[in-house]
């Protein structure tokens, strides 16, 4: 199979992202300098007091189902009004931006697609560090550039706030069945605090270490899921070519040393497993979008530490390629559809 070239074109992208973040930092804190500047690292355990989230796509908006579910009061915002439309039925408070949720609660959690809309969404015109309480706790599950984070962590404590990344694993199932795993970053002595919404939300929350860390586990775990998926989806084409049922060789696979979470949780071929986006022409779950945003990320950091990353390149010239071919909003488990059309099947 011969791919277009697809050189990396992501630095300049970073460079840009991080020249805006530092230009609406400097604007942020000469607005702000009323602010105390004092550290707050302690905080109650207490209760279910209020907790913002923001962004409520396929992920966001089962997670804080699941803290409506567990007795917290969510006061929720979307750049897409129609997206809050279900959780306010479930009795969420809906407002217009990010800074009304920070000036009615002091824990907050985002969920958001990219490096760029977490930076208009802490530090824009209406960003929550227009209007962030001193103590408040900041939880992004975004997966972003780890340097974003820092800068945003920096800010956020000179405005008193504390910021923790704290990416996730596990897709929208896990999300919907509150089965996340979360990789946090942050202060250690706030990682309790935030132990206590993330285990709402899912079934482990790891301590990384400083700021930027979650998001290295996360890019490096979706680096390994992503060279996964188009193994196994290769596996299974051949398989299937040399006249193997699909059933049966994804029941050998998942008996022996091949198995992984591709073939036995997500497999990409349709009608092997039930509840799975194969099953559904590929929609829901994690889009090809996202995955090869990822890969773009994972690619930087390796560029950055000169770290030889050959398959990761690979599955991120290759995601690339579907997200020009029609695939962009499919599930990133349509490698598998992408494959046989290649071939003209």
């Amino acid at each position: 199979m011969v791919f277009p070239d697809l050189q990396l074109t992501r630095r300049g992208e970073r460079e840009r992202s991080m020249a805006v973040l530092r230009r609406s930092r400097n604007v942020l804190l000469r607005w702000n300098k009323h602010v105390s500047l004092e550290y707050v690292s302690t905080r109650p355990m207490a209760s279910k007091t209020p907790v913002g989230f923001i962004g409520l796509g396929n992920m966001g908006s089962p997670m804080a189902k699941n803290l409506l579910k567990n007795g917290y009061p969510v006061i929720a915002t979307d750049v897409f009004p129609e997206s809050c439309k279900e959780l306010q039925d479930l009795g969420a408070q809906v407002v217009d931006t990010p800074a009304e949720v920070a000036e009615k609660a002091d824990r907050i959690i985002t969920m958001l697609p990219s490096s760029p809309n977490v930076i208009d969404v802490y530090i824009g015109p209406n960003g929550i560090l227009k209007k962030v309480k001193k103590g408040t706790l900041l939880i992004d599950s975004s997966t972003i550039d780890p340097e974003v984070s820092k800068e945003i962590a920096a800010v956020a404590e000179k405005m008193g706030a504390v910021f923790m990344d704290a990416p996730v694993s596990g897709g929208v199932g896990a999300a919907s069945m509150a089965k996340l795993t979360f990789m946090v970053g942050g202060v250690e002595e706030e990682y309790k605090a935030a132990q206590e919404l993330l285990t709402c939300m899912g079934v482990n929350a790891v301590y990384c270490g400083q700021v930027g860390t979650g998001q290295a586990a996360k890019i490096c775990n979706n680096m390994l899921l992503a060279i996964g998926m188009i193994g196994t989806a290769e596996t299974m084409n051949l398989g299937i070519r040399l006249g193997l049922d699909p059933k049966l060789l994804a029941k050998i696979l998942n008996m022996s040393s091949g198995r992984c979470w591709s073939s036995d949780t997500y497999n990409p071929v349709p009608g092997v497993m039930e509840g799975v986006p194969s099953t559904n022409n590929y929609q829901g779950g994690f889009g090809t979008t996202l995955m090869a945003k990822d890969l773009g990320l994972a690619q930087n950091t390796a560029t950055n530490t000169k770290t030889p990353i050959p398959l990761g390149s690979l599955a991120h010239q290759i995601y690339r390629a579907m997200c020009s071919r029609g695939y962009a909003n499919k599930d990133f488990s349509s490698i598998f559809q992408f494959l046989r059309e290649e071939e003209g099947q």
